[in-house]
């Protein structure tokens, strides 16, 4: 059964702590915006699943409490960073087996200033689902003073370039891009742009990556509604109707374990996420129109490109040089700005993604829009680990 995306909507990202409000506040803003871009009351609404990562235990169904009280079952998710996807992979799911018309797939973190720690349980890091992550990377590179996670995406991207030839240029010219993209976002956490150039000379967090290359901390929400081909008809959703055309999530295999940070970080969980999408589409890379995808830190960037197919493996430094992965080149990516630009609460931004891709290819998005967009993919990552590759089409 056909699934189609006729809502959406998201909160400003903000810096946490910069804005008195909580996270249910968030999920009444952004649910509440996806429920009335489709013109849709939450009574008809059948599921809902919930992705957060920090807050408490049943914090969905606080959070959907805001858009009414009709019993609907809540389902609270988390997938590390990949937890929105998630949330709107469950969405489809219900769709597309027959078990519902009507989902709304929410996604919301409030979150504390600074970085990310290691994702230890009560600070004993053997028992945290990534110390055996960490254990590649520290095997490989030795565990130094920087923050966890753009330390080990910081040792992949010192491995893609002595393998490459990757330059810090080229891992700059991703967070240019996205700031450059982002000041048309009213949404996006921050709007300023910059040059390559003040790019590298910003404060460095993990060698090789700078500030201005790592996605923030952040608050907000996003939600989007997921239907049957039954509803669109029964409701006159045509004009709002996207479709879920085809979904895959992967988790880490022996592969991610061989001794490579790439590979620990995520590759290959993509490259099989996306070969699966376009198997079950019939669709390739080379129809896409326009990408959001998980730049959580710009090599991350450069490594989904390889994973997609959208260069072959070590091209990706070269590819963003080229103006390929802008507005006139072959694809435009992240045109939200993207996780480094944009922001990054986590339960947030699969569905964040998903709202950008709607309202591109419905040529919505204002500024930012880009032209004739007619197919979009999607790919959020979590480490630890999962990959979700989304394709939509109008």
């Amino acid at each position: 059964m056909k699934s189609y995306i006729v809502g959406v909507g998201m909160t400003k990202f903000e810096k946490p702590e910069s804005r008195d409000w909580q996270y249910w506040d968030m999920v009444g803003e952004a649910g509440g915006a996806a429920l009335a871009d489709a013109g849709v009351d939450y009574g008809l609404v059948q599921h809902v699943p919930a992705g957060y990562c920090f807050q408490a235990s049943t914090a969905g169904q606080r959070a959907v409490y805001e858009l009414g009280l009709t019993g609907v079952p809540v389902y609270n998710v988390n997938n590390n960073c990949a937890t929105g996807s998630t949330a709107l992979m469950m969405a489809r799911q219900f769709v597309q087996g027959g078990l519902a018309d009507c989902v709304l797939a929410v996604g919301f973190e409030k979150m504390k200033r600074g970085a990310l720690g290691d994702g230890a349980d009560g600070g004993d890091f053997a028992t945290s689902p990534v110390a055996r992550h960490y254990g590649i990377m520290a095997a490989a590179h030795g565990f130094e003073m920087s923050p966890p996670t753009a330390q080990i995406f910081g040792n992949a991207a010192r491995e893609h370039m002595e393998r490459y030839g990757t330059t810090p240029a080229q891992l700059a010219a991703v967070g240019a891009k996205n700031h450059r993209h982002s000041a048309h976002n009213p949404n996006a956490q921050f709007q300023d742009v910059y040059t390559v150039e003040e790019i590298l000379a910003a404060k460095t967090i993990h060698d090789p990556l700078t500030k201005l290359q790592c996605s923030p901390t952040s608050d907000g929400a996003a939600a989007a509604l997921v239907v049957s081909e039954r509803f669109v008809v029964a409701h006159g959703l045509h004009d709002k109707a996207v479709e879920i055309v085809a979904q895959a999530m992967t988790t880490d295999t022996a592969e991610s374990f061989g001794g490579s940070c790439i590979d620990v970080v995520g590759k290959p969980m993509t490259a099989a996420a996306g070969r699966q999408v376009y198997e079950a589409s019939g669709l390739g890379i080379e129809d896409v129109d326009v990408v959001e995808l998980h730049d959580c830190f710009s090599v991350n960037e450069l490594l989904t490109y390889e994973a997609l197919g959208m260069c072959a493996d070590g091209a990706s430094g070269k590819l963003v040089e080229s103006g390929a992965t802008t507005y006139g080149g072959r694809w435009v990516v992240n045109p939200s700005g993207g996780l480094i630009s944009k922001g990054h609460p986590l339960g947030a931004t699969g569905l964040a993604q998903a709202a950008e891709l709607v309202w591109q290819l419905r040529g919505e998005a204002g500024a930012r829009q880009v032209p004739g967009a007619r197919v979009g993919l999607a790919h959020n990552i979590g480490l630890g680990g999962a990959a979700v590759v989304t394709l939509l089409r109008r």
